[in-house]
């Protein structure tokens, strides 16, 4: 796919900068197969067909956004993109680094109990860090770290954002970001759900500081993807193969539970997963014949990125386009902490090829 086709204009404006007051605030643009509508994220749930299996991701974002010390000098913001194991002994982190120069290998960087040195410089501009010290991962970004708030939100993070920039459910930790379209639920909306007859279900997928890094090549193919840890459990599997068999559609809340799911399809049975765990370098661009996910509820995504690619596949590359055409002259909020999205239906199916056509412009 030509990476042009994903281009659209997006005013600084309209890049949300904060939450809405309440969770279940945010505006709802629900997207058809002939027509757009609007509604409130509170009404979601009165959309998701009775029966249906609602799929969330419980990843857990860790305050993986470091500010440290040269040990020559000098200020270092790292982005933990990566950091398996504990800090305690000889350990490998990956990061991304922001500095007035690029560091260099061998430089050392320290924070309370923890030393960090430079040891490799990745293909993508990433750095791979040996780690020294005797404080464990976790206790260590609690304590040092901040809420790592994308690079488009031009604000230090505040107390208010430990909370909003994590979901209601979420559990295991190991995001570098936010899986947001789940940012939108409460816990009202989950027990609501609950007594529609609705199923939820749970996969993770620890989101990676690549989802935020455009695509620079002309062609998608050529885009070298990020790889993103998941996991999909035997129970998960056996939720869609109930929600096969009764006739029910499998809802995605999210792009990162997509990517999930789509890369635990089971490939000799249509429709169904295999309960595995691993990372996933899936790129899912228009043209994918989507195998697990029936309907999704997702925000609304940044110019030339592998997200808007997943959407247009999901949605059809015209459709796609009209519709974030009327939520920009809507006013509607985008981005991370912005309004969202409700694809009932995967629709892409019914569309021409439109590869040589149809920029989002």
């Amino acid at each position: 796919m030509r990476v042009e086709l994903l281009d659209y204009r997006l005013p600084e404006g309209a890049i949300a900068q904060r939450p809405t007051a309440e969770r279940d605030g945010a505006r709802l643009l629900v997207v058809e197969e002939h027509a757009t509508s609007h509604a409130k994220m509170a009404d979601w749930v009165s959309l998701v067909p009775a029966g249906a299996l609602v799929v969330l991701n419980d990843t857990r974002v860790r305050r993986s956004r470091l500010r440290l010390k040269k040990v020559t000098g000098g200020n270092v913001e790292l982005l933990i993109l990566d950091a398996s194991g504990a800090a305690s002994g000889s350990r490998v982190w990956t990061a991304l680094a922001h500095a007035n120069r690029p560091l260099r290998i061998g430089t050392e960087l320290s924070l309370g109990p923890v030393r960090l040195t430079v040891i490799e410089r990745g293909a993508s501009g990433e750095l791979h860090l040996a780690v020294s010290g005797e404080m464990d991962t976790e206790p260590f970004f609690e304590r040092y770290g901040l809420v790592p708030l994308p690079p488009y939100i031009r604000r230090s993070a505040v107390e208010e954002d430990a909370e909003r920039y994590q979901t209601v459910f979420a559990d295991r930790v190991g995001s570098a970001a936010a899986p947001t379209a789940g940012l939108h639920l409460t816990e009202p909306m989950l027990a609501a759900l609950a007594s529609r007859g609705i199923e939820v279900a749970f996969v993770t997928l620890h989101v990676g500081g690549g989802t935020f890094i455009p695509v620079r090549s002309a062609d998608l193919d050529d885009h070298p993807m990020h790889a993103e840890t998941y996991s999909v459990s035997k129970a998960l599997a056996e939720q869609v193969g109930a929600a096969r068999a009764r006739g029910a559609p499998v809802v995605a809340v999210g792009t990162t539970v997509v990517r999930a799911l789509e890369s635990a399809h089971d490939v000799a049975r249509a429709g169904h997963l295999t309960a595995r765990s691993g990372q996933t370098r899936l790129l899912i661009q228009p043209g994918y014949r989507f195998r697990v996910v029936d309907a999704l509820l997702t925000n609304f995504h940044a110019p030339r990125s592998t997200l808007l690619a997943l959407v247009s596949a999901f949605a059809g590359q015209r459709r796609l386009a009209a519709a974030y055409q009327v939520a920009l002259a809507e006013g509607y909020r985008f981005l991370s902490y912005g309004d969202a999205m409700w694809l009932p239906r995967s629709l892409d199916a019914d569309m021409p090829d439109v590869s040589a056509g149809s920029e989002l412009r």
